[in-house]
Formats: C-alpha cells, sequence, structure tokens
C-alpha cells in the first residue's frame, strides 16, 4: 500500500538553488537577512546577494571553477551562508563538515570528496591545516585573521562579477553532506539543486513561516537539517535568522529574549533544556510561537512540558540527510497535532510500510520500515554505486532504516531503528567507525559498538569489548576519545567474553540492542 501527502501537490521550479532561495534579494534589500547573535553584525538581504556576487568572483579569480568542491568547517555564523550559495552560484559543491572532526576524520571528508578550497575559523585552524597536508585542498581561507590562511574577506574585495555558471537543477550537484546510510562509514550524500530547491517548496507549503518571522539559528548550517529550513527556507520566504556558533543555555536564552525570536527549529536536548532548566524562567520568551524539533525522536512528556511552560506550539518533523532531509511534518495549528507522531508526508512525497523480512508493503498501524520516494531524494552516494543501490530501489523509493508506522489519519509514528546508526544529540555517529577505533588497540580482539538510551542527549555509544590484553574500560574509553570527534565519545564500555556475530561474520548489535533493554527492565 502505498501513503500519499494530505497536501497537494506544488510546483517546483527548475532553477539552481542560489539564486531561488535570493529570488526576494532585491525587493527586501534593507531587511535584516541574517544577523550574528554574538557580534551583533547585520546582513541584509540586499547585502547578502551583494556579498554572494563578490565573493563568486573572489573564487573564481583563484581558480574555483564548476564542480570543484568547497568544504566548510565552521560554526554557524553570516559568512557561513555567504561562502555557501557563493560556491553554488559557480556551479561548485559544498560539502560541510562538523569543526569538532579531529584531523583525520576532516581528511577522510576531504579527500573522498575530493576538496579543493576549505573555509574555517581560526579556532579549527590546527586540525584543518593538518588534514589538508594530507589532502588536495590548494588553499585555506579563514573567518577572520590567523597566519597561514588567506582571510575569507580578501574574497569580496573585487568588484568584478563572475561570468555566469550554466546548472542543470536536475543533475548538478550542490551539495555533498556525509551520511553513515543504513550502515557503515559515512559517505558523501549526493543532493541536487533540484532536491533542494524541491525540499524548500515542500517545507513552505506545510510551514507558517513570514517575512516578519525572526529564527534563532542554533542547528548547525553543517547538517543537512539546519542547512534546510534555516538557510534556504528561511531566507527564501524571507525571515531573519539569528545565528549562535554553539549552544550555550543562557546565551541561547538571552539571544532568543533580545531579538524576539518568533520561530525556532531545534533538536530535542535543546527542547528538554527548554522545559526542565530553571533558569529558562528568567528570559522573556513571549513573541516565540512555535517550536519544531526534529534530527531524533522527541518525547510526548517532554513536548508537553515545553508547551505548557513557554505557551506555544511544540511539534515533530522527520527527515534524513539522504532525502534533503524533510520527509515528514507536523501542522502548525495545535489541535491538529498528535503529539507522538512526527507528522504526515510533504507534499508530492510518497511512503510505504515494508515488512523488512518479506518487502510486503503492509497497511495502516502495521509496524514495518518506512520507505520514501519523492523530488527530495538524493541523486545517490558520491562514488558509491552499491552502497546507492542498496538504498534506493529502482522503482526510486528511499530505504529509511527506521521502522515505524502510519496511523488513520496518515500521520506517521517512528517506533524504532532499522539501521545502526547512532543519533547523538541529533549527529549521526556510525558503530563501524567507532568499532574500528578500538580495534586499533593492541589489547582489544573484538568490538561492537550500539545506541545507548540517554534523556539529554537522545542516545550515546555504547561499547561490547573482547580483551586480549590488559586494558580497562577507562583506557579504552580515553583511546577513542582521543582519536574521534567530542560527539562521537564512547560514553559507556563493558568487557565481555564474545561478541553475537552470523554465520557470515556480520556483528549482530540487534541481539546486543535487545539485551540491553531487557537489562534495563529488570534494573528498572
Amino acid at each position: 500500500m502505498i501513503f500519499r501527502s494530505p497536501y497537494p501537490d506544488v510546483t517546483i521550479p527548475d532553477m539552481p538553488l542560489a539564486p531561488f532561495v535570493l529570488r526576494h534579494a532585491a525587493r527586501l534589500a534593507d531587511k535584516p537577512a541574517l544577523v550574528d547573535g554574538v557580534t551583533g553584525h547585520v546582513l541584509t538581504f540586499g547585502r547578502l546577494a551583494e556579498a554572494v556576487e563578490r565573493t563568486a568572483a573572489g573564487l573564481a579569480a583563484r581558480g574555483f571553477r564548476k564542480g570543484d568542491v568547497l568544504a566548510i568547517s565552521a560554526p554557524n555564523c553570516p559568512e557561513f551562508g555567504v561562502a555557501f550559495y557563493a560556491a553554488l552560484s559557480l556551479g561548485g559543491v559544498v560539502t560541510p563538515a562538523n569543526p569538532a572532526l579531529t584531523a583525520d576524520e576532516l581528511a577522510r571528508q576531504l579527500n573522498d570528496a575530493g576538496a579543493t578550497y576549505l573555509l574555517t575559523v581560526p579556532g579549527c585552524l590546527g586540525p584543518a591545516v593538518a588534514a589538508v597536508e594530507r589532502s588536495n585542498v590548494r588553499e585555506i581561507f579563514v573567518i577572520g585573521q590567523a597566519p597561514g590562511a588567506t582571510s575569507f574577506a580578501d574574497l569580496h574585495d573585487s568588484d568584478a562579477l563572475a561570468a555566469a555558471i550554466a546548472i542543470e537543477p536536475s543533475h548538478d550537484v550542490a551539495v555533498l553532506p556525509y551520511s553513515s546510510g543504513t550502515t557503515g562509514l559515512p559517505k558523501g550524500v549526493m543532493l541536487t539543486h533540484a532536491n533542494l530547491v524541491a525540499n524548500t517548496v515542500q517545507v513552505t507549503a506545510v510551514e507558517p513561516l513570514t517575512e516578519a518571522d525572526i529564527l534563532i539559528g542554533i542547528l548547525p548550517f553543517f547538517h543537512v537539517y539546519g542547512m534546510t529550513v534555516l538557510l534556504n527556507y528561511a531566507l527564501s520566504v524571507g525571515a531573519t535568522v539569528v545565528t549562535l556558533p554553539r549552544f550555550e543555555l543562557e546565551q541561547f536564552l538571552q539571544t532568543m529574549q533580545a531579538y524576539g525570536v518568533t520561530y525556532a527549529y531545534l533538536a530535542p536536548p535543546i527542547v528538554l533544556a527548554l522545559a526542565k532548566q530553571p533558569v529558562v524562567e528568567r528570559y522573556d520568551l513571549s513573541r516565540l510561537k512555535i517550536i519544531t524539533c526534529g534530527a531524533a525522536p522527541l518525547s510526548s512528556d517532554i513536548a508537553a512540558g515545553c508547551e505548557d511552560r513557554l505557551g506555544c506550539v511544540v511539534k515533530q518533523g522527520y527527515g534524513l540527510t539522504e532525502a534533503s532531509p524533510v520527509t515528514h511534518m507536523s501542522p502548525p495549528e495545535s489541535n491538529r497535532i498528535k503529539s507522538a507522531s512526527v507528522g504526515s508526508l510533504l507534499p508530492n512525497t510518497e511512503g510505504k510500510i515494508v515488512d523488512p523480512a518479506t518487502g510486503v508493503a503492509l497497511g495502516a498501524n502495521q509496524q514495518g520500515e518506512i520507505w520514501i520516494r519523492g523530488p527530495q531524494v538524493m541523486r545517490g552516494y558520491f562514488n558509491q554505486p552499491q552502497a546507492s543501490a542498496a538504498m534506493i530501489d529502482t522503482e526510486g523509493w528511499l530505504r529509511t532504516g527506521d521502522i515505524g508506522y502510519v496511523d488513520e489519519d496518515g500521520f506517521f509514528y517512528i517506533v524504532d531503528r532499522l539501521k545502526e546508526l547512532i543519533k547523538v544529540k541529533g549527529f549521526q555517529v556510525a558503530p563501524a567507525e567507532l568499532e574500528g577505533v578500538l580495534l586499533a588497540h593492541p589489547a582489544v580482539a573484538d568490538a561492537a559498538v550500539i545506541p545507548y538510551p540517554d534523556e539529554e542527549a537522545g542516545e550515546i555509544p555504547k561499547a561490547f569489548v573482547v580483551l586480549r590484553g590488559a586494558a580497562t574500560p577507562e583506557d579504552l574509553i580515553g583511546f577513542v576519545a582521543a582519536r574521534v570527534a567530542p560527539y562521537k565519545k564512547v560514553r559507556l564500555l563493558e568487557i565481555v567474553d564474545h561478541i553475537p556475530k552470523s554465520a557470515s561474520g556480520k556483528i549482530l548489535r540487534r541481539v546486543l540492542v535487545e539485551r540491553e533493554r531487557i537489562g534495563q527492565l529488570v534494573r528498572g
């Protein structure tokens, strides 16, 4: 059975992403587009469009051509948006990278993506330089000033304009974020201009943002969720985004109050803080109308607690990197929201619930893997034809790796994860990557990593290790921590006699997950 969106189909413009997002820039020339929440620096729509043009010209003058890849490893700031649209307007590709990545992790992404330029910030320059030394990156740009890098400001010193570039929206890749998909190491997700324009238009048809709205830009722009809803969607409708480089609760609250934020896209840990932290009471958040939560599941109790405390609507959405990312969204009206649901399908989007064992499509209120089909679905994984074929079937159905069901009203619910990915505060952590790090320790004979529930982070990595030498759990946790980004750290580690595996040698992580669930029930 195929489930369809309750919303009518929308017309998707056949145009590149940058001119689509900035199409209102001339009319809104004096209206703030991006505001640096730390410094107060304002970039109006007019100045944003001008900065994009000048930066594109600066990149072109340094040899950046269509198909070249710009890596951006930086926290949220207005310059991120400028660089993002400048590279896209030249027919280039942006591969966003978490600035918390280690040099090894960043080098792996730079090399896999084929990046030739890198934009970062002074605080991340050390790992960036170390990564670039092992890549084909020709030049590092830095937002601000730092020895050993070209100042980003130098890129828009020229009055020249870059030559017009022909872009084929349905074919040309715009963004190459990295995702583990349903299993394995991170892979480059090829999102075309058409994918991203489509997802922006689809979200616009469901969400109530207007030019009068002010958003808090706390979701990372390097994460596809923040990139789509805060850069592409919010700017395309003429709303204002106030950026923050990282989440610090009091700074976040102060910024929300000072700018009169009306709409917030958040991840569950921030909603939890808004619901429970006493300091929230000291700030005036009365202008906040709606919180849309995504990137990881949000419990009904936390959503209700946040609503009661702030007097705003709290609702959920759902998506994945491979779908640009949004596929589902709850309605904005409080009387139509089902708190445990991630909402219904976006316009132009179809869904199926498929029995993972038989491949048979199921009906309403039957649990199975959620499959998605729509114009926002990726072109495939970069240089990974087998992984692409395993993720998207010949009819265009994307396997999400999440177990859920659809009720009789067309609302979707996520109940479990078929895929092995761990979501730490909305960030993806691949178990295989952490297992590889653990196996590099001379005392480790075998290892497996699974998600472990955590109220604040949603999930944290827990490792099971078989030893062949002397090592304590603390030793091994520290060994991993020194080699991965902070959000990937193993938080719990248990020494075991063996790791359950299939006849073919595949780790049976679900067996370990079930053991943990039973253990938690017994302990509870």
